[in-house]
């Protein structure tokens, strides 16, 4: 059966600046966060940096012919903040003129181009002062988004204000797994309540500039499900996941309040650092954070599975250094273990539950974004494989045909969301190319472009060939 997706439904590709660009010191740049994290022993697998990457930093129009290649109608990228005003400080015309020729290049292609305007490259100095514990990390950062627009407002029309919040508030100040590498409870909320108000008065600076442009956030999202519905202890358990991982965003954003239940949950855990948080809620904050969105980005993965009991044999950390720092990115996380269901897992012990995206997207579209006036875009969705690559014809060649199958399935989901009646309007495959895989390095690989980091060689992989089938076609 042909499956057709809808005339206006856009498809991409993603990356991020610190993942792809390498030239991490060059014209200008100075460290960010995640150049002094590689650098702590053990932090990233192997010792991995993002010193060289993909080198796109210097390979740009070549890596946008290769979009073409595929037939790709728009592309999400991110602009490094450390390139732009290295420090945190004065604008760096290098850094800037970087961002206008990929643009140019961009829409020379007839590509859209999809800007995201922090993806966790915050610059160290910054961090030095506090990073997102700090309120006045908002207005450099409304500084830098303001030098962005001046640059490319004209060429611009999509803004997107902050990539994944829960990482880099959660899973970087309170897991430790992520840049600047925290354990502290206190420093997550702190954070996420930076991050949401850089977000909303970014929304509110931009909108003032231009009341065309289109302006959204990416959130990543879980679908928590218990492992018995009749165990109030389990449900309990994916009820703080959910509210934790969804809510603490999306009920901010959307209803300009934070879920109150979490509020007494993480409090029963430590309530000095809900003390601080509520006292860094300033009034006024909520309804900054709270403006209209034209769209709202989500990011999925795989979903949870989750018993307020642990099982005997617990499954595998899905994240390199959790295990190490011995610390939950979820404040509240007494009683939240994963159980194993059964589902296939990719290279990082992932589970593929394509059938969560389709009720994710109904349950953000029903409970939040069709409410508000809101589009939805799947800004995110890959899988690592173990990957081989080979010599065939003097050519090399990826065949990553779970790579492919988890592609058809999770556009399937979307479509089955949209059937359901979500205006879900496009898909970008996570990622473009392999890359830097934050606290990974470069040891699983995302993308449909297989990169050899030897020889910086490009090479389509099969699943990319598929992807450039559907798009060609419109339809599944």
């Amino acid at each position: 059966m042909t499956r057709p997706f809808p005339s206006n439904f856009l498809f991409g590709a993603a990356t991020a600046a610190y993942q792809i660009e390498g030239a991490a010191f060059e014209d200008g740049r100075t460290a960010s966060i995640w150049d002094a994290f590689s650098r702590v022993p053990g932090a990233v697998i192997g010792g991995d940096t993002g010193d060289i990457a993909c080198d796109h930093y210097h390979r740009y129009a070549d890596d946008v012919a290769l979009m073409t290649e595929l037939g790709l109608q728009t592309y999400r990228f991110s602009t490094s903040w450390s390139r732009v005003r290295p420090d945190g400080g004065a604008v760096n015309a290098k850094g800037v003129d970087f961002y206008q020729r990929l643009v140019d290049e961009l829409l020379g292609a007839g590509i859209l181009p999809w800007l995201t305007l922090y993806h966790w490259d915050m610059p160290q100095a910054l961090q030095d002062a506090g990073g997102w514990t700090n309120r006045d990390t908002v207005d450099r950062f409304l500084e830098y988004v303001g030098t962005m627009h001046d640059a490319l407002g004209d060429r611009v029309n999509v803004w997107t204000t902050l990539n994944e919040p829960w990482c880099s508030s959660f899973l970087s100040y309170t897991g430790g797994e992520h840049a600047p590498g925290h354990t502290s409870i206190a420093e997550g909320l702190l954070a996420s309540h930076h991050l949401l108000l850089a977000h909303g008065s970014t929304v509110r600076e931009l909108r003032g500039r231009d009341a065309s442009l289109d302006l959204g956030i990416t959130l990543n999202h879980t679908v928590a499900d218990p492992a018995d519905p009749g165990n109030p202890a389990d449900v309990d358990a994916a009820r703080r996941v959910d509210g934790q991982f969804n809510r603490w965003f999306l009920d901010p954003i959307y209803r300009g309040a934070y879920p109150a239940d979490i509020i007494e949950d993480i409090r029963a855990v430590d309530a000095d650092a809900v003390s601080q948080f509520e006292a860094a809620v300033h009034d006024g904050d909520l309804e900054t954070i709270s403006q209209h969105i034209d769209t709202q980005g989500v990011n999925y993965y795989h979903g949870d599975f989750v018993a307020g009991a642990a099982p005997a044999e617990p499954p595998v950390s899905g994240g390199p250094a959790t295990e190490r720092k011995g610390r939950s990115p979820y404040p509240s996380s007494d009683g939240i273990h994963s159980v194993e269901r059964g589902l296939p897992r990719t290279a990082q012990n992932w589970e593929v539950q394509p059938e969560g995206l389709t009720r994710l997207l109904q349950r953000v579209w029903t409970e939040y974004a069709e409410p508000a006036g809101t589009v939805l875009y799947m800004t995110e969705n890959g899988a690592a494989y173990d990957d081989v690559a080979v010599v065939e014809g003097g050519e090399t060649r990826v065949h990553d045909a779970e790579r492919a199958e988890f592609l058809r399935l999770h556009l399937g989901a979307v479509l089955d969301a949209a059937d359901a009646g979500v205006d879900v309007r496009g898909y970008f495959y996570w990622s473009m190319f392999d890359n830097y895989e934050w606290a990974w390095g470069y040891d699983k690989r995302f993308g449909i472009v297989r990169v050899d980091y030897d020889t910086q060689e490009r090479s389509l992989k099969d699943s990319g060939r598929e992807y450039a089938r559907i798009i060609a076609a419109r339809a599944l």
